[in-house]
Protein backbone atom coordinates (compact mmCIF):
# COMPACT_ATOMS: atom_id res chain seq x y z
CA UNK A 1 0.00 0.00 0.00
CA UNK A 2 1.29 3.38 -0.46
CA UNK A 3 3.20 5.35 2.45
CA UNK A 4 1.92 8.61 3.33
CA UNK A 5 4.36 11.19 5.67
CA UNK A 6 3.54 12.37 9.16
CA UNK A 7 2.47 16.11 9.46
CA UNK A 8 4.00 15.87 12.89
CA UNK A 9 7.52 16.49 13.29
CA UNK A 10 9.87 14.48 14.85
CA UNK A 11 12.18 14.98 18.06
CA UNK A 12 15.19 15.07 15.52
CA UNK A 13 13.91 16.42 12.23
CA UNK A 14 16.68 17.43 10.39
CA UNK A 15 15.29 20.70 8.45
CA UNK A 16 14.28 21.41 12.50
CA UNK A 17 17.74 21.16 13.80
CA UNK A 18 19.89 22.29 10.94
CA UNK A 19 17.75 23.53 8.11
CA UNK A 20 18.98 26.99 8.45
CA UNK A 21 22.24 25.52 6.85
CA UNK A 22 20.83 24.71 3.52
CA UNK A 23 20.94 27.77 1.43
CA UNK A 24 17.49 29.72 0.57
CA UNK A 25 16.52 29.36 -3.18
CA UNK A 26 18.39 26.44 -3.32
CA UNK A 27 16.31 22.85 -4.83
CA UNK A 28 17.03 21.32 -1.49
CA UNK A 29 15.51 24.31 0.80
CA UNK A 30 12.40 24.15 -1.94
CA UNK A 31 11.80 20.39 -1.52
CA UNK A 32 11.75 20.86 1.96
CA UNK A 33 9.45 23.32 2.30
CA UNK A 34 7.40 22.35 -0.73
CA UNK A 35 7.77 18.96 -1.72
CA UNK A 36 3.82 17.69 -0.55
CA UNK A 37 2.23 19.90 -2.61
CA UNK A 38 4.35 19.31 -6.19
CA UNK A 39 4.46 15.56 -5.41
CA UNK A 40 1.08 15.14 -3.38
CA UNK A 41 0.29 11.61 -2.31
CA UNK A 42 -2.39 11.51 -4.73
CA UNK A 43 0.30 11.39 -7.93
CA UNK A 44 0.94 8.17 -7.22
CA UNK A 45 -1.89 6.56 -5.94
CA UNK A 46 -2.36 4.26 -8.58
CA UNK A 47 0.46 2.73 -8.36
CA UNK A 48 -0.52 0.77 -5.07
CA UNK A 49 -4.02 0.05 -5.72
CA UNK A 50 -4.00 -2.52 -3.09
CA UNK A 51 -4.75 -1.25 0.57
CA UNK A 52 -3.40 -3.58 2.33
CA UNK A 53 0.36 -5.28 3.01
CA UNK A 54 3.40 -2.70 4.53
CA UNK A 55 3.14 0.79 3.57
CA UNK A 56 5.56 1.90 0.57
CA UNK A 57 7.64 4.86 1.35
CA UNK A 58 6.13 8.53 1.23
CA UNK A 59 5.34 9.36 -2.34
CA UNK A 60 6.77 13.19 -1.75
CA UNK A 61 9.87 11.74 -0.43
CA UNK A 62 10.74 9.10 -3.18
CA UNK A 63 9.69 11.58 -5.40
CA UNK A 64 12.47 14.26 -3.79
CA UNK A 65 15.24 11.21 -3.94
CA UNK A 66 14.34 10.63 -7.78
CA UNK A 67 14.97 14.37 -8.36
CA UNK A 68 17.98 14.60 -6.83
CA UNK A 69 19.42 11.44 -7.69
CA UNK A 70 18.76 12.56 -11.06
CA UNK A 71 20.13 16.19 -10.93
CA UNK A 72 23.23 14.98 -9.17
CA UNK A 73 23.72 11.47 -11.80
CA UNK A 74 24.05 9.53 -8.57
CA UNK A 75 23.62 5.60 -9.26
CA UNK A 76 21.00 3.96 -6.58
CA UNK A 77 23.54 3.06 -4.19
CA UNK A 78 25.27 6.48 -4.17
CA UNK A 79 21.54 7.76 -3.91
CA UNK A 80 20.53 6.14 -0.56
CA UNK A 81 24.37 6.86 0.81
CA UNK A 82 23.65 10.95 0.52
CA UNK A 83 20.02 10.07 2.06
CA UNK A 84 21.94 8.60 4.67
CA UNK A 85 25.06 11.10 5.15
CA UNK A 86 23.78 14.10 3.72
CA UNK A 87 22.07 16.42 5.49
CA UNK A 88 21.21 18.60 2.79
CA UNK A 89 18.90 15.25 1.34
CA UNK A 90 17.24 15.14 4.73
CA UNK A 91 16.23 18.34 4.91
CA UNK A 92 14.92 18.35 1.33
CA UNK A 93 13.03 14.92 2.06
CA UNK A 94 11.68 15.88 5.62
CA UNK A 95 13.55 12.92 7.34
CA UNK A 96 15.02 12.47 11.30
CA UNK A 97 19.20 13.09 11.42
CA UNK A 98 19.03 9.75 12.51
CA UNK A 99 17.43 7.95 9.63
CA UNK A 100 19.32 5.45 8.00
CA UNK A 101 18.02 5.80 4.41
CA UNK A 102 16.42 3.04 2.33
CA UNK A 103 17.39 0.07 0.48
CA UNK A 104 18.66 0.79 -2.88
CA UNK A 105 16.66 -1.50 -4.42
CA UNK A 106 13.46 0.60 -3.46
CA UNK A 107 14.38 3.21 -6.28
CA UNK A 108 14.27 0.42 -8.59
CA UNK A 109 10.79 -0.77 -7.18
CA UNK A 110 9.39 2.81 -7.94
CA UNK A 111 11.07 3.09 -11.14
CA UNK A 112 9.55 -0.09 -12.54
CA UNK A 113 6.31 1.26 -11.10
CA UNK A 114 6.43 4.42 -12.79
CA UNK A 115 7.71 3.25 -16.18
CA UNK A 116 4.95 0.59 -16.30
CA UNK A 117 2.41 2.78 -15.78
CA UNK A 118 0.19 4.81 -17.59
CA UNK A 119 2.04 8.31 -16.88
CA UNK A 120 5.74 7.53 -16.32
CA UNK A 121 6.09 10.74 -16.62
CA UNK A 122 4.68 12.14 -14.10
CA UNK A 123 7.09 13.73 -12.04
CA UNK A 124 7.58 15.89 -15.48
CA UNK A 125 4.66 16.56 -15.83
CA UNK A 126 4.31 17.66 -12.01
CA UNK A 127 6.86 20.34 -12.67
CA UNK A 128 5.46 21.46 -15.89
CA UNK A 129 2.29 22.30 -13.95
CA UNK A 130 4.28 24.37 -11.51
CA UNK A 131 5.78 26.38 -14.04
CA UNK A 132 2.43 26.89 -16.34
CA UNK A 133 1.19 28.11 -12.67
CA UNK A 134 3.89 30.92 -12.59
CA UNK A 135 3.34 32.18 -15.94
CA UNK A 136 6.96 32.13 -16.93
CA UNK A 137 6.24 31.09 -20.27
CA UNK A 138 3.37 33.30 -21.19
CA UNK A 139 3.74 35.21 -24.12
CA UNK A 140 7.16 33.74 -25.01
CA UNK A 141 6.29 32.21 -28.60
CA UNK A 142 9.60 30.70 -29.49
CA UNK A 143 10.89 27.28 -29.44
CA UNK A 144 14.17 26.04 -30.10
CA UNK A 145 14.12 22.16 -31.08
CA UNK A 146 17.70 20.13 -30.48
CA UNK A 147 19.48 16.67 -30.27
CA UNK A 148 22.19 15.07 -28.01
CA UNK A 149 23.48 11.29 -28.33
CA UNK A 150 23.71 9.78 -24.95
CA UNK A 151 26.35 6.51 -24.72
CA UNK A 152 24.40 3.60 -24.19
CA UNK A 153 25.09 1.52 -21.03
CA UNK A 154 26.77 -1.64 -23.19
CA UNK A 155 29.69 -2.41 -24.59
CA UNK A 156 29.14 -2.31 -28.78
CA UNK A 157 29.39 -6.65 -29.72
CA UNK A 158 30.91 -7.52 -32.75
CA UNK A 159 28.86 -10.67 -35.00
CA UNK A 160 30.37 -13.39 -33.49
CA UNK A 161 29.83 -12.43 -30.00
CA UNK A 162 26.18 -11.24 -30.59
CA UNK A 163 25.52 -14.74 -32.37
CA UNK A 164 26.82 -16.96 -29.75
CA UNK A 165 25.06 -14.35 -26.95
CA UNK A 166 21.69 -14.40 -28.96
CA UNK A 167 21.64 -18.69 -29.20
CA UNK A 168 22.19 -18.40 -25.56
CA UNK A 169 19.20 -16.98 -24.88
CA UNK A 170 17.23 -18.33 -27.31
CA UNK A 171 18.18 -21.36 -24.99
CA UNK A 172 17.70 -19.39 -22.03
CA UNK A 173 13.79 -18.21 -23.05
CA UNK A 174 12.86 -20.56 -25.40
CA UNK A 175 11.77 -24.05 -23.44
CA UNK A 176 12.21 -26.52 -26.62
CA UNK A 177 15.45 -24.57 -27.81
CA UNK A 178 17.74 -26.99 -25.26
CA UNK A 179 17.26 -29.81 -27.28
CA UNK A 180 17.42 -28.54 -30.82
CA UNK A 181 20.62 -26.95 -29.87
CA UNK A 182 21.95 -30.13 -28.46
CA UNK A 183 21.02 -32.04 -31.17
CA UNK A 184 21.59 -29.80 -34.49
CA UNK A 185 24.11 -26.68 -33.20
CA UNK A 186 27.68 -27.42 -33.08
CA UNK A 187 29.35 -24.42 -34.14
CA UNK A 188 30.34 -23.58 -30.91
CA UNK A 189 30.34 -25.10 -27.00
CA UNK A 190 27.39 -23.08 -26.12
CA UNK A 191 27.93 -23.27 -22.69
CA UNK A 192 30.65 -21.06 -22.76
CA UNK A 193 29.50 -17.12 -23.07
CA UNK A 194 32.88 -15.93 -24.72
CA UNK A 195 34.30 -16.44 -28.21
CA UNK A 196 35.83 -19.33 -30.15
CA UNK A 197 40.00 -20.16 -29.95
CA UNK A 198 40.52 -19.86 -33.42
CA UNK A 199 43.28 -18.37 -35.20
CA UNK A 200 41.40 -15.25 -35.71
CA UNK A 201 44.16 -14.06 -38.29
CA UNK A 202 43.62 -16.56 -40.09
CA UNK A 203 40.70 -15.33 -42.37
CA UNK A 204 39.43 -18.86 -43.78
CA UNK A 205 39.29 -19.82 -39.81
CA UNK A 206 37.18 -16.31 -39.36
CA UNK A 207 34.77 -16.92 -42.62
CA UNK A 208 33.98 -21.26 -41.35
CA UNK A 209 33.38 -20.07 -38.12
CA UNK A 210 31.06 -17.73 -39.35
CA UNK A 211 29.40 -19.79 -41.79
CA UNK A 212 28.68 -21.92 -39.00
CA UNK A 213 27.49 -19.55 -36.42
CA UNK A 214 25.00 -18.38 -39.01
CA UNK A 215 23.82 -21.85 -40.04
CA UNK A 216 23.57 -22.66 -36.49
CA UNK A 217 21.45 -19.72 -35.81
CA UNK A 218 18.91 -20.51 -39.26
CA UNK A 219 18.54 -24.24 -38.20
CA UNK A 220 17.27 -22.48 -34.62
CA UNK A 221 15.11 -20.24 -35.72
CA UNK A 222 13.26 -22.76 -38.63
CA UNK A 223 12.95 -25.01 -36.09
CA UNK A 224 10.83 -22.62 -33.21
CA UNK A 225 9.11 -21.12 -36.26
CA UNK A 226 5.96 -22.90 -35.59
CA UNK A 227 6.69 -23.40 -31.75
CA UNK A 228 4.13 -21.53 -28.94
CA UNK A 229 6.26 -18.93 -27.47
CA UNK A 230 5.85 -16.74 -25.24
CA UNK A 231 6.81 -12.66 -25.98
CA UNK A 232 9.81 -13.31 -24.22
CA UNK A 233 10.34 -16.37 -26.14
CA UNK A 234 9.28 -14.65 -29.28
CA UNK A 235 11.50 -11.62 -29.05
CA UNK A 236 14.61 -13.78 -28.25
CA UNK A 237 14.00 -15.51 -31.32
CA UNK A 238 13.28 -12.48 -33.62
CA UNK A 239 16.53 -10.78 -32.40
CA UNK A 240 18.48 -14.42 -33.10
CA UNK A 241 16.78 -14.66 -36.96
CA UNK A 242 17.72 -10.39 -36.66
CA UNK A 243 21.24 -10.59 -35.87
CA UNK A 244 22.08 -14.01 -38.24
CA UNK A 245 21.36 -12.06 -41.38
CA UNK A 246 22.17 -8.16 -40.80
CA UNK A 247 25.85 -8.20 -40.54
CA UNK A 248 26.72 -11.41 -43.30
CA UNK A 249 26.45 -12.23 -46.72
CA UNK A 250 27.28 -14.98 -48.91
CA UNK A 251 30.65 -15.94 -49.12
CA UNK A 252 32.83 -15.42 -52.78
CA UNK A 253 31.33 -17.65 -55.41
CA UNK A 254 28.27 -18.86 -53.04
CA UNK A 255 24.75 -17.87 -53.97
CA UNK A 256 23.11 -17.94 -50.16
CA UNK A 257 22.43 -21.54 -50.59
CA UNK A 258 25.18 -23.23 -49.83
CA UNK A 259 25.94 -22.48 -46.19
CA UNK A 260 28.95 -20.23 -46.59
CA UNK A 261 29.06 -16.53 -45.35
CA UNK A 262 31.44 -14.14 -44.66
CA UNK A 263 31.58 -10.80 -42.38
CA UNK A 264 29.75 -8.51 -44.46
CA UNK A 265 31.99 -5.36 -46.25
CA UNK A 266 29.61 -2.94 -45.14
CA UNK A 267 27.26 -2.03 -42.00
CA UNK A 268 23.83 -2.74 -42.46
CA UNK A 269 21.41 0.23 -41.77
CA UNK A 270 20.09 0.72 -38.22
CA UNK A 271 22.38 -2.17 -37.22
CA UNK A 272 21.59 -3.85 -33.77
CA UNK A 273 24.99 -3.52 -31.79
CA UNK A 274 24.31 -5.44 -28.23
CA UNK A 275 22.02 -8.35 -27.69
CA UNK A 276 22.09 -6.90 -24.20
CA UNK A 277 20.40 -3.56 -25.34
CA UNK A 278 18.77 -4.45 -29.01
CA UNK A 279 17.79 -0.88 -29.19
CA UNK A 280 21.29 1.13 -29.44
CA UNK A 281 22.09 1.40 -31.97
CA UNK A 282 25.17 3.36 -34.19
CA UNK A 283 24.75 7.25 -34.11
CA UNK A 284 26.39 9.88 -36.44
CA UNK A 285 25.71 13.01 -35.30
CA UNK A 286 27.99 14.57 -37.84
CA UNK A 287 30.31 12.82 -40.14
CA UNK A 288 33.55 12.59 -38.17
CA UNK A 289 32.15 12.22 -34.92
CA UNK A 290 30.43 8.09 -33.78
CA UNK A 291 28.88 7.31 -30.75
CA UNK A 292 27.00 4.42 -29.76
CA UNK A 293 23.50 4.81 -27.93
CA UNK A 294 21.04 6.40 -28.12
CA UNK A 295 19.44 10.11 -29.19
CA UNK A 296 17.71 12.81 -26.88
CA UNK A 297 15.50 15.22 -28.72
CA UNK A 298 14.15 18.11 -26.35
CA UNK A 299 12.07 21.42 -27.15
CA UNK A 300 13.09 24.47 -25.48
CA UNK A 301 12.11 27.57 -24.46
CA UNK A 302 15.64 29.79 -25.04
CA UNK A 303 14.83 33.11 -23.44
CA UNK A 304 14.41 30.70 -19.72
CA UNK A 305 16.18 27.47 -20.83
CA UNK A 306 13.29 25.47 -19.63
CA UNK A 307 12.87 22.58 -21.63
CA UNK A 308 8.91 22.01 -22.40
CA UNK A 309 8.91 18.71 -23.95
CA UNK A 310 11.65 15.52 -24.63
CA UNK A 311 11.78 12.23 -25.91
CA UNK A 312 14.69 9.42 -25.93
CA UNK A 313 14.56 7.50 -29.77
CA UNK A 314 16.79 5.08 -31.07
CA UNK A 315 19.77 6.85 -32.71
CA UNK A 316 18.95 5.89 -36.13
CA UNK A 317 16.13 5.28 -38.31
CA UNK A 318 13.96 7.40 -40.29
CA UNK A 319 11.28 7.47 -37.68
CA UNK A 320 13.99 8.86 -35.02
CA UNK A 321 14.85 11.59 -37.50
CA UNK A 322 15.41 14.92 -35.54
CA UNK A 323 12.46 16.81 -37.97
CA UNK A 324 10.29 13.77 -37.11
CA UNK A 325 10.57 13.59 -33.32
CA UNK A 326 10.93 17.40 -33.39
CA UNK A 327 7.69 18.12 -34.44
CA UNK A 328 6.06 15.74 -32.10
CA UNK A 329 7.42 17.78 -29.33
CA UNK A 330 5.48 20.76 -30.35
CA UNK A 331 1.97 18.94 -30.34
CA UNK A 332 1.12 20.42 -26.97
CA UNK A 333 2.03 23.84 -28.00
CA UNK A 334 -1.03 26.27 -29.47
CA UNK A 335 -1.21 25.98 -32.95
CA UNK A 336 -0.20 29.56 -35.20
CA UNK A 337 1.85 30.76 -32.02
CA UNK A 338 5.56 29.89 -32.58
CA UNK A 339 8.61 30.81 -33.68
CA UNK A 340 10.42 27.38 -33.89
CA UNK A 341 14.25 27.55 -34.29
CA UNK A 342 16.70 24.75 -35.16
CA UNK A 343 19.60 24.03 -37.33
CA UNK A 344 19.52 22.55 -40.66
CA UNK A 345 18.90 18.97 -39.41
CA UNK A 346 15.37 20.13 -39.04
CA UNK A 347 14.70 21.81 -41.75
CA UNK A 348 13.18 19.31 -43.94
CA UNK A 349 10.46 19.56 -46.79
CA UNK A 350 8.44 17.56 -44.79
CA UNK A 351 8.85 19.16 -41.84
CA UNK A 352 8.70 22.90 -42.98
CA UNK A 353 5.49 21.72 -44.64
CA UNK A 354 4.25 20.41 -41.34
CA UNK A 355 4.90 23.91 -39.64
CA UNK A 356 3.58 25.80 -42.15
CA UNK A 357 0.26 24.04 -41.50
CA UNK A 358 -0.18 24.14 -37.74
CA UNK A 359 0.76 28.46 -38.54
CA UNK A 360 4.37 27.74 -36.59
CA UNK A 361 6.69 30.32 -38.15
CA UNK A 362 10.20 28.26 -38.93
CA UNK A 363 13.36 29.98 -38.37
CA UNK A 364 15.46 26.75 -39.50
CA UNK A 365 18.64 27.48 -41.40
CA UNK A 366 18.06 25.84 -44.78
CA UNK A 367 20.16 22.74 -45.55
CA UNK A 368 23.11 23.92 -47.90
CA UNK A 369 22.88 23.11 -51.98
CA UNK A 370 25.78 21.06 -53.06
CA UNK A 371 26.40 21.77 -56.92
CA UNK A 372 27.08 19.09 -59.13
CA UNK A 373 30.22 20.36 -60.30
CA UNK A 374 32.25 22.34 -57.67
CA UNK A 375 31.74 26.15 -57.84
CA UNK A 376 28.96 25.41 -60.91
CA UNK A 377 24.92 25.73 -60.83
CA UNK A 378 22.71 24.47 -57.86
CA UNK A 379 19.15 23.34 -58.20
CA UNK A 380 18.40 26.88 -57.19
CA UNK A 381 19.51 28.22 -60.57
CA UNK A 382 17.13 26.00 -61.88
CA UNK A 383 13.62 28.08 -62.35
CA UNK A 384 10.44 25.55 -61.31
CA UNK A 385 7.14 26.26 -62.80
CA UNK A 386 4.74 23.98 -60.35
CA UNK A 387 1.60 25.34 -62.69
CA UNK A 388 3.27 24.24 -65.89
CA UNK A 389 5.11 21.83 -64.39
CA UNK A 390 7.97 22.32 -65.97
CA UNK A 391 11.86 23.37 -65.59
CA UNK A 392 14.46 25.59 -67.08
CA UNK A 393 17.56 25.16 -67.12
CA UNK A 394 20.12 28.21 -66.95
CA UNK A 395 20.61 27.97 -70.57
CA UNK A 396 17.19 28.95 -71.07
CA UNK A 397 15.93 25.03 -71.84
CA UNK A 398 12.69 23.92 -70.42
CA UNK A 399 11.71 20.32 -69.57
CA UNK A 400 8.53 18.83 -68.12
CA UNK A 401 8.43 17.35 -64.45
CA UNK A 402 7.34 13.81 -64.63
CA UNK A 403 5.16 12.31 -62.40
CA UNK A 404 7.54 10.71 -60.18
CA UNK A 405 8.93 14.39 -60.05
CA UNK A 406 11.99 13.84 -62.13
CA UNK A 407 13.70 15.88 -64.55
CA UNK A 408 15.67 14.99 -67.32
CA UNK A 409 17.83 17.46 -69.86
CA UNK A 410 19.61 14.17 -71.54
CA UNK A 411 20.85 15.23 -75.30
CA UNK A 412 19.79 18.34 -74.72
CA UNK A 413 23.03 18.99 -72.81
CA UNK A 414 25.04 18.27 -75.84
CA UNK A 415 27.17 21.64 -77.24
CA UNK A 416 25.20 23.47 -74.05
CA UNK A 417 27.79 26.28 -73.78
CA UNK A 418 27.15 25.72 -70.05
CA UNK A 419 27.65 22.11 -69.37
CA UNK A 420 31.22 22.04 -67.95
CA UNK A 421 29.63 24.34 -64.70
CA UNK A 422 26.52 22.07 -64.80
CA UNK A 423 27.48 18.46 -64.90
CA UNK A 424 29.72 15.66 -65.78
CA UNK A 425 27.44 13.16 -66.43
CA UNK A 426 27.74 11.62 -70.14
CA UNK A 427 24.01 11.33 -70.86
CA UNK A 428 23.14 14.82 -69.49
CA UNK A 429 21.84 16.87 -66.40
CA UNK A 430 18.92 15.24 -64.61
CA UNK A 431 16.93 16.50 -61.09
CA UNK A 432 14.95 14.94 -58.62
CA UNK A 433 12.54 17.36 -56.95
CA UNK A 434 11.14 17.59 -53.55
CA UNK A 435 7.57 17.05 -53.52
CA UNK A 436 7.34 20.62 -51.02
CA UNK A 437 10.12 22.03 -53.50
CA UNK A 438 8.79 25.19 -53.75
CA UNK A 439 8.75 25.48 -49.76
CA UNK A 440 12.69 24.66 -49.78
CA UNK A 441 13.50 27.12 -52.33
CA UNK A 442 11.72 29.79 -50.49
CA UNK A 443 13.11 29.10 -46.87
CA UNK A 444 16.56 29.10 -48.57
CA UNK A 445 15.77 32.93 -50.28
CA UNK A 446 14.37 34.41 -47.23
CA UNK A 447 17.67 32.60 -45.37
CA UNK A 448 19.94 34.36 -48.08
CA UNK A 449 18.23 37.86 -48.15
CA UNK A 450 15.96 38.36 -45.06
CA UNK A 451 18.82 39.65 -42.18
CA UNK A 452 16.44 40.11 -39.51
CA UNK A 453 15.80 36.03 -39.83
CA UNK A 454 19.61 35.30 -39.45
CA UNK A 455 19.50 37.92 -36.07
CA UNK A 456 17.16 35.94 -34.60
CA UNK A 457 18.17 32.34 -35.33
CA UNK A 458 21.58 34.07 -33.83
CA UNK A 459 20.01 35.33 -30.94
CA UNK A 460 17.87 32.81 -29.57
CA UNK A 461 18.82 29.74 -31.45
CA UNK A 462 22.67 28.82 -29.22
CA UNK A 463 20.77 29.37 -26.32
CA UNK A 464 19.57 25.83 -26.52
CA UNK A 465 23.26 25.05 -26.45
CA UNK A 466 23.13 26.13 -22.85
CA UNK A 467 20.11 24.18 -22.22
CA UNK A 468 21.97 21.11 -23.70
CA UNK A 469 24.83 21.63 -21.44
CA UNK A 470 22.58 21.49 -18.22
CA UNK A 471 21.02 18.65 -19.30
CA UNK A 472 24.47 16.67 -20.35
CA UNK A 473 25.95 17.57 -16.84
CA UNK A 474 29.69 18.89 -15.92
CA UNK A 475 31.93 17.52 -18.56
CA UNK A 476 29.34 15.47 -20.33
CA UNK A 477 28.95 13.22 -16.86
CA UNK A 478 25.64 12.70 -17.84
CA UNK A 479 25.94 11.68 -21.62
CA UNK A 480 26.73 7.97 -20.31
CA UNK A 481 23.16 6.38 -19.56
CA UNK A 482 22.77 3.95 -16.32
CA UNK A 483 19.60 1.90 -17.95
CA UNK A 484 18.91 0.00 -20.97
CA UNK A 485 16.16 0.14 -23.72
CA UNK A 486 14.19 3.44 -24.77
CA UNK A 487 11.44 3.15 -22.18
CA UNK A 488 14.01 3.18 -19.22
CA UNK A 489 16.31 6.28 -20.38
CA UNK A 490 13.21 8.04 -21.80
CA UNK A 491 12.34 8.12 -18.37
CA UNK A 492 15.55 9.53 -17.12
CA UNK A 493 15.30 12.12 -19.44
CA UNK A 494 11.85 13.36 -18.76
CA UNK A 495 13.23 13.29 -14.79
CA UNK A 496 16.19 15.16 -15.60
CA UNK A 497 14.51 17.54 -17.18
CA UNK A 498 12.15 18.19 -14.18
CA UNK A 499 15.25 18.05 -12.10
CA UNK A 500 17.12 20.98 -14.22
CA UNK A 501 13.57 22.92 -14.61
CA UNK A 502 12.98 22.57 -10.75
CA UNK A 503 16.38 23.97 -10.83
CA UNK A 504 15.95 26.84 -12.68
CA UNK A 505 12.77 27.90 -11.67
CA UNK A 506 14.35 28.40 -7.54
CA UNK A 507 16.88 30.31 -9.67
CA UNK A 508 14.30 32.74 -10.82
CA UNK A 509 12.33 32.58 -7.27
CA UNK A 510 9.72 30.51 -7.29
CA UNK A 511 7.44 30.58 -4.31
CA UNK A 512 4.19 29.54 -3.38
CA UNK A 513 1.90 32.04 -2.27
CA UNK A 514 -1.73 31.88 -1.66
CA UNK A 515 -2.59 28.50 -3.17
CA UNK A 516 -0.64 29.02 -6.24
CA UNK A 517 3.12 29.53 -7.61
CA UNK A 518 4.78 32.83 -8.61
CA UNK A 519 8.13 33.86 -9.47
CA UNK A 520 9.49 36.41 -6.83
CA UNK A 521 13.12 37.98 -6.08
CA UNK A 522 14.86 35.88 -3.79
CA UNK A 523 15.91 38.33 -0.80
Amino acid sequence: MQGRSGLDRELLDTAALVGHLVPVGSVYAFLAQHRGVVFPDGLFADLFPSGRGRPSVPGEVIASVLVLQTLQDLSDTEAMQALRCDLRWKVACGLPIDHEGFHPTTLTVWRNRLRASDRPERIFEAVRTVTAQTGVLRGKTRRALDSVVLDDAVATQDTVTQLIAAVRRVRREVPAAAQVIAQHCHAHDWDDAGKPAIAWDDKAARDALVSALVNDANLLVDALREAELDQQGSRALALLALVAGQDVEPAEGSDGTDGRWRIARRVAENRVISVIDPQARHAHKTVHHRQDGFKAHVAVEPDTGLFTAGEVTEAAGEDNHEAVVGLALLDDEEPGELEVLGDSAYGTGDARAALTKKGHTAIIKPVPLRPAVTGGFTLDDFTTDETAGTVTCPNGLTRPITPSRTVTFGAACRGCPLRARCTTSKTGRSLTLHPHDALLRAARRDWSTNPDLQATYRQHRPMVERSIAWLIGPKGRCRKLRYRGVAANDWWLHTRMAALNLRRLTNLGLHHQHGTWTLAPIA
